[in-house]
């Protein structure tokens, strides 16, 4: 099955870069897309300086559901919103002052990401931080754990490097060892390619980078299971392993806890994959009210997230008494939740107005 290979290279126009992000680009673009990939055959879409995070949304979307292997690479800045102090991807039009509406939020990956098969997504990443960033990424960050959450699906290797010493504008250097190593036209195994480029990219980092190494799922994970169920058709069988397994982590963490709730957001994805858009609303209706009640604030991603799903799956309803059932409770849902794009709320009121004239 062919691959699918994202190369995204992003930093601010300006004062603001840190890193000359887009520079590694023509050694990547000189990489036959089959040895990008790992794949016998891939399509390659690259992204250079973008302006507008929702376009690259766009494209992170489309190549999150094409099917066969996917391999993202990632070069660029890290830059925190003032708002929500989450870490978001620099474009080429982000400011300090703007990040939360010029820039990429890290999450969206995580969250685009979260439907593809288990074990079949890849991402190098090569990052710079400003100083806040940095250390808001040193401070939070536990024992064991990556800085960025790509998903616990998605196999990551890459690091993320501190403000340049002096000043200046750095190299992607852990991004460019990458693309030299895979010029030679054979791709070692991800983590041999990974060492590899550290390896190289060494004399410059002098050992103060977070090195980011995430193995993709091991065998006999329940998200491999459930995904081999909705590959193979047998919808009601993934919603049901799901449920048992939401159930068995509400008795064991609580019925709020981010245990439950991952459970609960499986099955809300399980009821779209199955067509089933009613259900699919109801379920992430219900988990944006349980974050909600366990005061999550409106602006929260995962809030945020889940009232955007609700309306997007809302709009798949073909059954107007249904709509009209679900679109009063995620009228008043968005009234709380508005989210980033302008006029949801406006939107719901206007589709609900004209399904009260529908049989």
């Amino acid at each position: 099955m062919p691959g699918t290979v994202l190369l995204l290279a992003a930093s601010p126009l300006g004062r603001g870069r840190l890193v000359d992000a887009a520079s590694v680009l023509p050694v990547l673009a000189a990489v036959p897309p089959a040895v990008l990939s790992g794949a016998d055959t891939a399509n390659v879409v690259e992204l250079a300086d973008p302006l507008d995070p929702q376009a690259v949304l766009t494209r992170l979307r489309a190549a999150a559901a094409a099917p066969g292997p996917l391999t993202v690479y990632v070069t660029g800045q890290l830059q925190l919103d003032r708002r929500q102090r989450l870490p978001h991807l620099a474009l080429a039009r982000t400011t300090a002052s703007t990040v939360r509406y010029t820039a990429l939020p890290w999450h969206w990956f995580r969250d685009e990401l979260r439907l593809r098969p288990a074990g079949a997504t890849t991402l190098f990443l090569d990052l710079h931080a400003d100083t806040e960033t940095w250390q808001a990424l040193c401070v939070q960050r536990a024992p064991g754990t990556s800085p960025l959450d790509c998903g616990r699906d998605n196999a990551v290797y890459g690091r993320v490097a501190p403000p340049p010493s002096r000043r200046g504008v750095a190299a992607p250097a852990y991004m460019k060892a990458v693309a030299t190593i895979l010029r030679s036209g054979w791709r070692p195994p991800e983590e041999d390619l990974h060492q590899q480029a550290l390896a190289r990219s060494a004399a410059e980092s002098a050992g103060t980078d977070l090195v980011l190494a995430q193995r993709g799922p091991l065998p006999g994970d329940p998200h491999a299971a459930v995904t081999a169920a909705v590959r193979s058709g047998r919808h009601a069988d993934a919603d049901a392993l799901a449920a048992r397994l939401e159930q068995a982590a509400g008795l064991a963490h609580g019925p709020a806890s981010e245990e439950a709730l991952h459970w609960t957001e499986v099955r809300a994805d399980l009821a779209m994959l199955a067509g089933d858009a009613a259900r699919s609303c109801g379920a992430w209706m219900a988990v944006a009210a349980v974050r909600l009640t366990a005061g999550q604030s409106p602006d929260a991603p995962a809030v945020e997230a889940a009232v955007d799903r609700a309306h997007h799956q809302w709009g798949r309803i073909g059954d107007p008494v249904r709509a009209r059932e679900l679109g009063a409770a995620l009228a008043e849902l968005r009234g709380r939740v508005p989210g980033r794009r302008e006029g949801a709320l406006d939107h719901v009121q206007r589709q609900l107005r004209q399904l009260q004239t529908q049989s």
